[in-house]
C-alpha cells in the first residue's frame, strides 16, 4: 500500500529562524546590520533564529521586503513548523500510547518468533494493530484474555506445556490470520475418497509434496497454512474453521514423508469426522509427549489417528501384512507399498507409529520433497 507523502510525519520539525539563519549566512548578511535595516529588535531577530520566537504577519513583511522575497513564504514556513510540530507531539503520544500497550502484552505473546519470522515491525506503534488483528480482538485487555479461551486453557492439564502456552497460542493464532487471506473452493464433506485418492498418489511421487497437497486441498474446499513452530512448542498441527471453510494449519516440523502423510490425514480426519459437524471445533495437535494423557486418548483424537492410519493403509491390509510379512525385510515392506500405490517410508511411519519403534534402519529414503 503506497503512503502519501503529505501524510508522513517528519523526525524534526525545522523553524524558519534556522532558515533565516542560513539565508543571513549565505548573503554575508550579520544578524545586528539585518536588525537595524528591518527595524527587528536584535533580541527578537536572535530568538527568532534560535527557534524560540514564531514569525508573525508584521515581521513576515520586514523579512521578505529586505530579502526582496515574498513575505507569504516566512508565514508559509512558520505555518509548516507549527503543523510539524504538532504533528510531531502528536506522534509521540501515540507512540507512548502504544509503548505501554505493548509493555503490557509483550509477554503475552511470542515476541522472538514474530520478530523472527517479520511478522512484526518491533514498533509498538505498527506491532500492537497488527496484533490485534492476529488475535481477532478490538482491545489489549482481551487480547490478554485469550489465554483462558476454552480451546486454549486445556493445555492446563499438562504441566509441561505451561511455560510454552504463549508460544502455542501465538502460533495457531497466526495461521488462522493467514487462513482468512486464502480463497478456497467449495467443500463437500461428501468428496473425501476423492480428495484421499488423489493425496496418495501426491504422497508417493514425493515430489514438491507441500505446494501440491496445498493446491489440491484448495480444489476441495480446504485451507492449507504452513508455518514453522516457535522454539519449545512442539505442535504438529491444527484444524478449524475459516470464514465459512475447513482449514489446517501445519507446522512440518520433521521433514518426512511418512510425517507429513500422517500428520496432514490427521488433520483431514478431523475435518470429515468433527469440523463437519460442529462449525465451533477446533484441535491442536502436539506431541505425544506434550500433552495429557486424557487428551491424547480423547474420542476426536483416537479418532483421527484411526482416519490417518487406516486412509492410506486399510486395517484388513495392515493386519494380514504384519501377520504374514516382516518390517525388517525392505523388499517385503516396497512390495507391499507397490501393491497399496503407497511411498514405502509410509508403511514404516505407521509402523514406528503404532509401536514406537523408531529406530528401524531402512535404506529407504524419508525426505519430505
Amino acid at each position: 500500500m503506497s503512503t502519501n507523502i503529505n501524510q508522513l510525519t517528519p523526525a524534526k520539525a525545522i523553524h524558519p529562524g534556522e532558515i533565516l539563519n542560513d539565508e543571513l549566512k549565505d548573503r554575508g548578511i550579520s544578524q545586528q546590520d539585518f536588525a537595524l535595516e528591518t527595524g527587528i529588535a536584535k533580541t527578537i531577530l536572535n530568538e527568532i533564529i534560535k527557534g524560540k520566537r514564531s514569525i508573525n504577519a508584521d515581521i513576515a513583511l520586514l523579512i521578505g521586503k529586505s530579502l526582496k522575497m515574498d513575505a507569504k513564504l516566512w508565514l508559509n514556513l512558520q505555518n509548516n513548523y507549527d503543523l510539524d510540530l504538532a504533528n510531531i507531539k502528536q506522534k509521540t503520544q501515540k507512540q507512548l500510547i502504544a509503548l505501554g500497550a505493548w509493555n503490557e502484552i509483550k509477554e503475552y505473546v511470542p515476541y522472538r518468533f514474530y520478530k523472527k519470522h517479520k511478522i512484526i515491525s518491533g514498533d509498538p506503534l505498527e506491532d500492537v494493530y497488527l496484533l490485534q488483528k492476529i488475535y481477532a480482538v478490538n482491545n489489549v485487555a482481551a487480547l490478554l484474555a485469550v489465554c483462558n479461551e476454552p480451546n486454549f486453557a486445556r493445555f492446563r492439564k499438562s504441566e509441561k506445556l505451561e511455560p510454552n502456552k504463549i508460544n502455542l497460542i501465538g502460533w495457531v493464532k497466526l495461521i488462522a490470520f493467514e487462513a482468512k487471506k486464502l480463497e478456497v473452493g467449495i467443500f463437500d464433506a461428501s468428496k473425501k475418497d476423492e480428495l484421499i485418492t488423489e493425496l496418495k498418489e501426491i504422497l508417493k511421487e514425493n515430489a514438491e509434496t507441500v505446494s501440491r497437497t496445498k493446491v489440491l486441498l484448495a480444489k476441495y474446499g480446504v485451507k492449507l497454512i504452513i508455518h514453522k513452530n516457535p522454539e519449545k512448542c512442539a505442535v504438529d498441527g491444527v484444524s478449524f474453521w475459516s470464514e465459512g471453510k475447513p482449514a489446517i494449519g501445519l507446522s512440518v516440523r520433521h521433514q518426512r514423508i511418512d510425517n507429513f502423510a500422517f500428520t496432514i490425514l490427521h488433520e483431514l480426519g478431523h475435518v470429515f469426522l468433527h469440523l463437519a459437524n460442529d462449525k465451533n471445533a477446533q484441535f491442536i495437535d502436539l506431541d505425544k509427549q506434550e500433552l495429557s494423557e486424557d487428551y491424547c486418548l480423547s474420542t476426536e483424537e483416537k479418532e483421527a489417528n484411526d482416519f490417518a492410519a487406516n486412509a492410506l493403509i486399510s486395517l484388513q491390509d495392515w493386519l494380514v501384512f504384519m501377520k504374514n510379512k516382516s518390517i525388517y525385510d525392505s523388499k517385503e515392506v516396497i512390495a507391499f507399498a507397490v501393491q497399496l500405490g503407497l511411498h514405502p517410508a509410509i508403511v514404516y511411519g505407521r509402523y514406528a507409529n503404532e509401536t514406537g519403534n523408531y529406530k528401524i534402519k531402512v535404506s529407504i529414503d524419508k525426505t519430505l520433497n
